[in-house]
């Protein structure tokens, strides 16, 4: 356990992505529209979550910061893999939607833990995720939390925002901010079985939004 938790301080860190991260919410909101869970212990590598709960937007945001401080394994048959290295990852939430002063113990944090749990894949694997890559919270495809019944998500391109939000140019690299948007068990599987872009059809079938919903109908009817 202690040669898979080493690897990380071997890692190049890329410790002013996180900076790039900060000063892209400062410049977009006002000082009192954004919070952060701060993580107090990282094992492998420091995630925080950033909330946004800005009077611009009818929703919440959580944006994920410290997945682009490492590097992601990007296969080089990937065409331009320098611009899929670095990410992070972005929720949006109902304004109702509150979470613990601690997390975990909120009945709604399992978002965040959600969230950090697919940041820290792609380390924790050599891999990496890009708009269209699809995880599950379990082997078995269990739900994240007791209250929910979603078993995994799918990366998707925001269509809230444009690029001007969703990329941030640190120097020479390139943070992508994505979407995550959570699955039922069956549509994972549809999408294991068809692609990414037969689940993107069903997506605009059913006109699904990009803010996150508990009782969200399943694409699949």
């Amino acid at each position: 356990m202690n040669d898979f938790f080493d690897k990380f301080k071997q890692k190049p860190s890329f410790d002013n992505h996180a900076e790039a991260i900060s000063k892209h919410l400062d410049q977009k909101y006002k000082s009192g529209e954004v919070t952060v869970f701060h993580e107090i212990f990282s094992p492998d590598f420091h995630l925080d979550v950033y909330v946004v709960d800005s009077e611009q937007h009818n929703f919440k945001i959580l944006l994920t910061a410290g997945m682009s401080t490492l590097e992601m394994t990007v296969p080089d048959a990937v065409e331009n893999p320098e611009q899929y290295k670095f990410a992070e990852l972005m929720l949006l939430l109902p304004k109702s939607i509150e979470f613990g002063k601690v997390t975990g113990q909120g009945e709604n944090d399992w978002l965040i833990e959600m969230l950090k749990e697919t940041a820290r894949f792609p380390h924790h694997y050599d891999t990496w995720l890009a708009i269209g890559h699809t995880l599950q919270a379990t082997a078995d495809m269990d739900p994240y939390s007791e209250n929910t019944d979603y078993t995994g998500i799918v990366i998707l391109p925001s269509v809230t925002f444009d690029k001007e939000f969703t990329t941030i140019p640190v120097g020479e690299n390139q943070i992508n901010i994505y979407s995550v948007f959570p699955l039922y068990e069956n549509e994972m599987k549809y999408k294991i079985e068809n692609g990414y872009n037969a689940l993107l059809d069903k997506l605009i079938e059913n006109d699904a939004k990009e803010i996150f919903d508990y009782n969200r109908a399943n694409l699949l009817g």
